[in-house]
């Protein structure tokens, strides 16, 4: 029978944050908040990780996000020992006392007995953590026991599974925005070659693990493969040629365009007078898991994250005009 308590989470400084849910249990990160955190202010995508011990590092963090969301808002961790748990709920006698006015210390006993039958058997305590980022991760969260205990080896159901930790760190994955090139630059004109290329992309591969130090991690690598080009108009107006590598090709004098729009029509006739020209760079995404938490990252094959590359898109305003030419008698 599930147990209606209160989950305590012991953040930094001894500040309690409170939730309705299973048996109480203390912070399982143990120094208080989130471990690793990927979110942009603004943006409704990301992952951001709460009363969670998985940590995020790579160059993937920080960039441009494609969208990609965790499937399941919440989950349980593995936290902490029968031992070690015992004693964080030890500690919490004071916040007990206060929210249970009128409980004895024979109560509280009571309170902590659930932790004392587990102390000397093998296994260890879940504790629930959620992806903030989610509107629907504070309630699935709440949802969820304060504690279960489980035994070595097996997994909880709501248990996070690698497969999940890949798409925590699919989440996170990010890569640059860059700027697009033209050459000529400020305008363009009818049948002129228009030299593409990307400027601040960096380098052309990015990853991110997340990782349960001791358990399992989980590594994404995001590689620049290609680009697209989408000159704003129909092929009755344009030409795009898409030669370009992973970058374009900067303007050479004397050299021949392989990336780039050739412009057939004015863009006198169209709203503000400009083309739109749109360059979507194409990053494949790889996976790999490592099970142990020790040892080299073994590969593994994730065909949600294989078939979804990171696509990113910038645009840019591209006038163009008629080379005018008068001829006298």
């Amino acid at each position: 029978m599930k147990t209606r308590a209160l989950l305590v989470s012991l953040l930094a400084g001894g500040v309690l944050t409170l939730s309705a849910a299973g048996p109480a249990a203390a912070d399982p990160v143990g120094t208080g908040g989130p471990h690793g955190q990927v979110y942009r202010h603004g943006r409704s995508v990301g992952v951001k990780l709460e009363n969670s011990t998985i940590t995020l590092s790579g160059s993937g963090l920080g960039k441009k996000s494609d969208g990609y969301r965790v499937q399941r808002p919440c989950w349980y961790e593995p936290g902490k020992s029968a031992e070690d748990m015992l004693q964080s709920q030890e500690q919490v006698r004071e916040w007990w006392f206060r929210t249970h006015p009128g409980g004895t210390e024979e109560d509280f006993q009571k309170f902590l007995q659930q932790y004392k039958d587990k102390v000397g058997q093998p296994g260890k305590w879940w504790t629930p953590a959620y992806n903030a980022a989610d509107p629907k991760g504070m309630s699935c969260w709440t949802g969820l026991d304060g504690a279960v205990w489980v035994p070595p080896g097996t997994t909880p159901p709501a248990g996070i599974t690698v497969e999940e930790l890949l798409q925590i760190a699919r989440a996170a994955l990010t890569v640059p925005q860059p700027t697009i090139k033209l050459n000529p630059d400020a305008k363009s004109y009818v049948n002129l070659d228009t030299w593409l290329w990307l400027q601040g992309m960096g380098a052309p591969t990015r990853s991110v693990t997340a990782a349960l130090p001791g358990v399992m991690s989980a590594t994404v690598t995001a590689k620049l493969d290609s680009i697209k080009i989408d000159p704003g108009t129909t092929k009755e107006r344009a030409v795009v040629l898409e030669d370009c590598g992973t970058e374009g090709h900067p303007y050479i004098k004397g050299g021949k365009m392989t990336c780039g729009v050739t412009y057939q029509h004015a863009s006198i006739d169209l709203p503000r007078k400009v083309y739109v020209l749109t360059v979507t760079t194409v990053w494949p995404v790889t996976a790999a898991t490592n099970n142990t938490g020790a040892g080299p990252v073994t590969p593994f094959i994730y065909a949600p994250l294989n078939n979804a590359p990171v696509q990113v898109t910038v645009t840019r305003d591209v006038p163009v005009g008629e080379v005018q030419s008068t001829v006298r008698g």
